[in-house]
């Protein structure tokens, strides 16, 4: 156990420093993410996964110019070659969240499979990029004037603008909004990758273990909600770890106590309530 707790700590500081590097790899977050939920996932796992998205992207087409061209041979290759694509039930699976199972099963969530699609096709020297609409990850390639869309959940299938808004009323009701379409940075796709583990964890009571280590490598990253602080001292609490998650819940309680004195306080009463719970 100890070397497990060592390894999960080493991965850590291989996570923070990633995200921290000048040119985050979107592919190496991700994987030291599976690492951290799958303790099998060793650095020759690692690497092996790195090694598949470098033999997907030399399968395609030499000399490929203009996204549409882009965006065919990706879902030729990955779509409908190799058969990548989502289903509903990839929804209540961990690993539709874990790149090196999404790249084993050739299923996952939309973003998984984006991140694949990304990865496959900036070896390749795509210009391609992700795209967070609201409830449904996609990609996008070429500059916006030429912007072409593509699902990777749904195989590859081209999408028009008009489809991207129908895709974000129908799945979350929100009102649409163009800036949606903007391009996605990797640390912002990672964040979202690990949001989807808490989501997939807070539906589970069975695995606070889960939405806690999720939790922590958000805390990681360079950005990120400040409210995370406050869901890190709850799971804290709910794992049993008393002090610890009322510490946390104390210095919450100070961030925002120039911005909000009675949330902080309201903090600060759950942190009483959490050493009481040694007594």
């Amino acid at each position: 156990m100890a070397d497990e707790g060592n390894d999960r700590e080493e991965l850590r500081r291989r996570f923070a420093a990633e995200a921290r590097a000048e040119r985050p790899d979107l592919a190496l977050l991700c994987l030291l993410v599976a690492a951290v939920a799958d303790p099998e996932l060793d650095a020759r796992g690692i690497d092996e996964a790195q090694i598949e998205l470098d033999r997907l992207a030399g399968q395609l087409p030499y000399g490929l110019r203009g996204a549409h061209a882009w965006a065919s041979a990706l879902a030729e290759l990955l779509g409908e070659r190799y058969g990548f694509e989502g289903a509903a039930a990839d929804y209540r699976r961990l690993e539709s969240s874990l790149l090196h199972e999404v790249l084993r099963r050739r299923r996952g969530l939309p973003i998984l499979l984006s991140v694949v699609w990304i990865e496959v096709a900036r070896r390749a020297g795509a210009p391609v990029y992700g795209v967070a609409l609201p409830g449904h990850f996609v990609v996008g390639f070429g500059d916006p004037a030429e912007r072409v869309l593509a699902d990777p959940f749904a195989g590859g299938r081209p999408l028009t603008d008009q489809d991207a808004e129908l895709l974000v009323t129908s799945s979350t009701g929100e009102r649409w909004e163009p800036s949606s379409l903007e391009p996605a940075r990797p640390l912002e796709v990672v964040l979202r990758v690990l949001n989807n583990i808490r989501a997939w964890a807070a539906a589970r009571p069975e695995h606070t273990d889960v939405a806690l280590w999720a939790v922590e490598l958000s805390l990681l990253l360079p950005s990120h909600p400040a409210a995370l602080r406050y869901e890190h001292a709850q799971l804290l609490v709910r794992a049993g770890q008393f002090l610890r998650g009322a510490a946390a819940m104390e210095e919450y309680a100070r961030v925002v106590e120039g911005v909000d004195p009675a949330a902080a306080e309201a903090v600060r009463h759950s942190a009483r309530a959490a050493r009481s719970l040694l007594n």
